[in-house]
């Protein structure tokens, strides 16, 4: 696993409510949102990492989400282009950022659309979901990016997921947690899989952060087989987040 030292989290603008949603869990409060973004920065600070904070736009509802902005490698950053046209705004402040960190920041860009929720890590291999969110151009760009910077790259075709790290995660070793059409997907058959019950799909959306697995509340069956594998889990709660489509790995962009 990638040891982590920073990371960028965005803050919660009052448009929350007004974000892509195909949830119908109805509208996020505010006040919440934001005492649970609190909490998920300050687990981030209690694993080591050091939190760059950007501040809210709310002319851009979904602009907490800040790990679709970009793909982070220790070897270079690549700016993401979304689909949603709501959405691509958010970049610019995400690539400010990351220019004063690394040397190379690469960018996806049209006919090409790329969300960082459909890019998996597991050591030096990358699986890139084709979604909704990410097409086949912008998944082939990064994939030549990422081994032009060698790295190898997979692509994964997606038929309900919204993002391929809605129902996968890496959660150290060979050990990932899977859940509905990715559970017998042949491109994860090398890993050793923790099957997610169809009740607690929503968590294996997961974070490894260094020595913790950041993990949403709620979902006691999962949870207790992460800790059963030896694995210190801290549970955040994001159920206002999930509202508007989002994930706890959506929440921060870790920096190696």
């Amino acid at each position: 696993m990638s040891h982590f030292t920073r990371a960028i989290v965005r803050a919660v603008p009052r448009t929350l409510e007004r974000g892509l949603t195909t949830a119908r869990l109805g509208a996020p409060d505010y006040e919440r949102a934001c005492e649970q973004h609190a909490r998920h920065v300050d687990a981030l600070r209690r694993c080591g990492l050091a939190v760059i904070q950007i501040g809210a736009d709310a002319r851009f509802p979904d602009s907490v989400f800040v790990e679709d902005t970009a793909v982070i490698t220790a070897r270079c950053a690549v700016i993401a282009h979304p689909a949603a046209p709501s959405r691509q705004g958010e970049t610019a402040a995400v690539s400010e950022v990351l220019r004063g960190i690394f040397d190379t920041v690469e960018h996806i860009v049209s006919p090409g659309t790329l969300d960082g929720g459909d890019v998996l890590q597991v050591g030096p291999q990358f699986f890139i979901g084709l979604s909704a969110r990410t097409n086949r151009a912008g998944a082939e760009q990064l994939a030549q990016i990422l081994r032009d910077h060698e790295y190898t790259a997979k692509l994964v075709p997606l038929r309900q997921f919204l993002h391929l790290k809605t129902g996968v995660s890496h959660i150290g070793g060979k050990d990932l947690l899977v859940a509905g059409e990715l559970a017998d997907s042949p491109y994860f058959q090398r890993f050793s899989r923790l099957l997610v019950p169809s009740e607690e799909a929503y968590c294996a959306n997961a974070v490894r952060v260094n020595d913790e697995v950041l993990f949403p509340t709620g979902y006691p069956q999962t949870r207790g087989c992460i800790r059963a594998m030896g694995y210190a889990v801290t549970e955040l709660a994001v159920d206002e987040f999930r509202k508007v489509d989002g994930g706890l790995s959506g929440l921060s962009l870790r920096i190696p």
